[in-house]
């Protein structure tokens, strides 16, 4: 049997163990003595995690899922793997009907390939255009669109019924209907650029809202007369929080907060990446708008945050050392918890042996990656 010998492993339900790994047809076969050969010969000082779910990315490596080719989305799925993600959600943003057509297009081509190099390609993460024009952040306004579950039926037809989250304002009139549509679809409905009060997200919480996308960010923060989008994804135990964890986006306090007040598996680390991750410093591009790329911040001319350049093992380790959440709780918001999110579960998300063998090995001190394995093969190597 292929796999590792005498690894620390973080096991689902009992934490790390020092076992042997053994894959075979693509799943984790057996956890423990088991492993005839080795898929590699791992340091003393590696660790065997999940692989990276990254729920809300929109590119990498001078791509973007908004290109709408197959060429971008392997770009990107190649580059992210590097970072010990083996699964991601492409990330589209407001943009005119017919450039979401495409990149949703492109998506289902994609996934129809059944394309075995780089991070798999799990869906759609719907970002806009249903979204409050007040709150736009980095998004193109004059695309912004009123929510409507007969669009929603097209882009889900566009993407060959892949999409798997959509982010929106549930202020805005139609969007009750939408959000039940989604709820009655098995699709996640998430709150985001918006000016949503308290009793907006009462009422989609009602309706099936599931999600917050990129809490704090383009959304009513907590106010003691009004606690507004934060203080409701701190309050609604149905609601999921994703969190830029670059300590740009959301600062340390703030991350927190969140951690303190919610469930451990309600936290959820995303990227929210552009395709200026992993190229240097300068100038890049979302959504047609000029992005300013410098230590580290990606930026609008007009200085609004236009998305990151975090990267998923970065992520983790800045929840882990700068916030002081534990280990396995940290891994845990980058892997369990989107997969509990997107309903995939149950073949992702842990190692337990049934499970896809989808694993990460790290360096536990620098958090660096050493090697990136999906469906028992290896996607990427330092």
């Amino acid at each position: 049997m292929l796999g590792f010998k005498n690894a620390q492993v973080l096991v689902e339900g009992k934490g790390f163990v020092k076992t042997d790994l053994g894959f075979e047809n693509g799943k984790i076969a057996k956890i423990g003595d088991a492993v005839d050969t080795e898929l590699a010969v791992l340091p003393e000082n590696a660790i065997v995690v999940p692989g990276f779910i990254d729920e809300h990315i929109h590119g990498a490596f001078g791509a973007d899922a908004m290109d709408g080719s197959v060429k971008a989305l392997s770009d990107i799925a190649n580059a992210v793997a590097s970072e010990g993600t083996t699964g991601f959600c492409a990330t589209t943003m407001t943009q005119s009907p017919e450039n979401i057509k495409n990149a949703l297009t492109a998506v289902k081509d994609y996934v129809n390939a059944k394309v075995e190099t780089g991070a798999e390609v799990i869906g759609v993460h719907l970002e806009g255009p249903f979204i409050s024009p007040k709150h736009i952040g980095a998004q193109p306004l004059e695309y912004v669109a009123t929510p409507s579950a007969e669009t929603m039926k097209k882009y889900v037809e566009y993407s060959g019924g892949n999409i798997k989250i959509v982010s929106l304002a549930p202020e805005v009139e139609g969007a009750e209907e939408l959000i039940k549509y989604l709820k009655e679809n098995g699709i996640v409905a998430s709150i985001a650029h918006t000016g949503a009060k308290y009793k907006d997200c009462e009422n989609a919480v009602s309706w099936g809202m599931t999600n917050v996308t990129h809490t704090y960010n383009a959304q009513t923060g907590l106010h003691h007369r009004d606690v507004g989008v934060v203080g409701s994804a701190l309050l609604f135990d149905e609601l999921s929080t994703e969190l830029i964890c670059d300590l740009i986006h959301v600062s340390v306090p703030a991350i927190k907060l969140v951690v303190k007040n919610k469930k451990a598996d309600k936290v959820i680390l995303i990227t929210d990446s552009m395709r200026a991750k992993h190229l240097p410093d300068g100038e890049s591009e979302l959504g047609g708008q000029l992005v300013i790329v410098k230590n580290g911040e990606a930026r609008l001319v007009d200085g609004t945050l236009a998305g990151s350049v975090l990267k998923m093992n970065n992520a983790v380790k800045n929840i882990h050392k700068s916030c002081g959440v534990p280990l396995e709780t940290a891994i845990e918001f980058a892997t369990a918890n989107p997969a509990k999110n997107l309903g995939i579960y149950d073949s992702v998300g842990s190692i337990k042996e049934g499970k896809r063998a989808n694993v990460t090995v790290l360096d536990k001190d620098t958090f660096e990656v050493l090697l990136t394995v999906r469906d028992g093969k290896i996607i990427y190597k330092k």
